[in-house]
């Protein structure tokens, strides 16, 4: 089958937390005024999500993911402005170091209502933050052969964007622990394999005929076809504290999906392995995220994660020149080197510790270094190209 060449434009949402800038906890009940004033100065670039305490902001779809970043530059500098004048400020994580999800209060609106009465406290535990990443691929049947495909590289991209190791106040020892709390969820996880748009169509239709939900929106896997953009939308991923590290792993979406149209049209494909196999690689990113490796299924071996970030981007290389995305791809090797957002949460605490703080001021040091690094607008640079 022969498609249309897909335009590869890609997009971001980020979730943010609200804290309380005096006890650095989750901002319970944020002021109305406050969402008032972002909706006024950033218009539909804003959105409530289903705590009271989450905002969410959507970059608009461009051609390149270095368009993006002074979208999400302006997004967050905006909310952190506006949160500022409330006495709040936003943080980039996807779980809050100590707040309780049972002391938490889901937003007042139809479509949340209707998920809190369906959910009930696997919902309710929902105190987690996520980064979609949405890649323009107009045909339908095109997105679901890609969907297929890049399911494989899912778990590499979470190892890469891993922000979540604290909840409720203890260090879980995992690297996303947002993952636990969302696979509760259901309709979760990795996607099933469908041989078609029409395949997958029919599958959800079952769910909306049966009344089990009102369309594609609530299929909430790690990958799905979008039910309001032709794109395909990939969810696995923690936000990404750092803007850098957000279009990094942007651009590695990206450019896979680029890289797999590519065989595609050679008449090649990736290689489809289980979901009991790939879900050993979600699981070890988990836990694990970049520091221990994951398995290659071809070798049938664990594999450092440095060599197979090598092997990506050598992988990719052809996709970021077309995309005009290298620097963001080379900065998945400072991110490699320096760490996730997760990793400097933990030395953050482990730090504050170690300096003689109580445990509730270490918490409290990990919510400030995320508030000030939330902030940041990025383009530290990237390490260079090895010799």
């Amino acid at each position: 089958m022969v498609y249309g060449v897909p335009k590869f434009s890609v997009g971001i949402e980020e979730e943010f937390l609200l804290v309380d800038l005096e006890t650095r906890g989750l901002a319970k009940d944020p002021p109305k005024a406050l969402f008032e004033a972002c909706s006024a100065a950033l218009g539909d670039k804003v959105a409530h999500e289903f705590l009271r305490a989450q905002i969410e902001i959507n970059s608009p779809p461009c051609d390149t993911v270095g368009e993006i970043q002074p979208h999400l530059a302006e997004m967050r500098a905006c909310i952190a402005e506006k949160a500022a004048e409330h006495g709040l400020a936003p943080i980039a994580a996807s779980t809050h170091p100590f707040s309780q999800w049972s002391e938490q209060d889901h937003t007042d609106a139809e479509r949340y209502n209707i998920i809190a009465e369906d959910l009930q406290a696997v919902v309710r535990r929902l105190v987690i933050c996520g980064m979609h990443v949405h890649v323009g691929i107009g045909d339908d049947d095109l997105r679901i052969d890609l969907m297929n495909q890049v399911i494989y590289f899912l778990p590499h991209l979470l190892a890469l964007s891993t922000s979540s190791p604290f909840w409720q106040g203890g260090d879980t020892g995992l690297k996303s622990y947002r993952m636990s709390v969302w696979d509760e969820m259901p309709r979760t996880g990795l996607p099933y394999f469908f041989d078609s748009f029409t395949d997958y169509q029919r599958h959800v239709n079952v769910l909306v005929q049966a009344g089990l939900i009102e369309d594609g929106t609530k299929v909430w896997w790690d990958v799905r076809p979008s039910a309001r953009y032709p794109t395909l939308e990939m969810r696995i991923c923690d936000v990404c504290t750092r803007i850098d590290d957000a279009l990094a792993v942007a651009a590695l979406f990206q450019c896979i999906l680029r890289m797999l149209y590519r065989l595609r049209q050679n008449n090649q494909r990736w290689r489809q392995y289980s979901a009991m196999l790939v879900n050993e690689n979600r699981w070890r990113a988990q836990r694990y995220g970049i520091d221990a490796g994951l398995v290659d299924f071809g070798r049938g071996e664990i594999v450092p994660y440095e060599g197979l970030l090598e092997e990506i981007i050598d992988l990719i290389s052809e996709d970021a020149e077309a995309l005009g995305c290298k620097q963001e791809i080379l900065h998945l090797r400072t991110i490699r080197a320096e760490g996730t957002s997760a990793h400097r949460q933990v030395a953050t605490y482990q730090s504050a510790l170690k300096d003689g703080q109580d445990t509730d001021q270490a918490l409290k040091a990990v919510v400030d270094m995320l508030i000030e690094e939330t902030k940041d607008a990025g383009r530290t640079g990237v390490l260079p190209l090895k010799a």
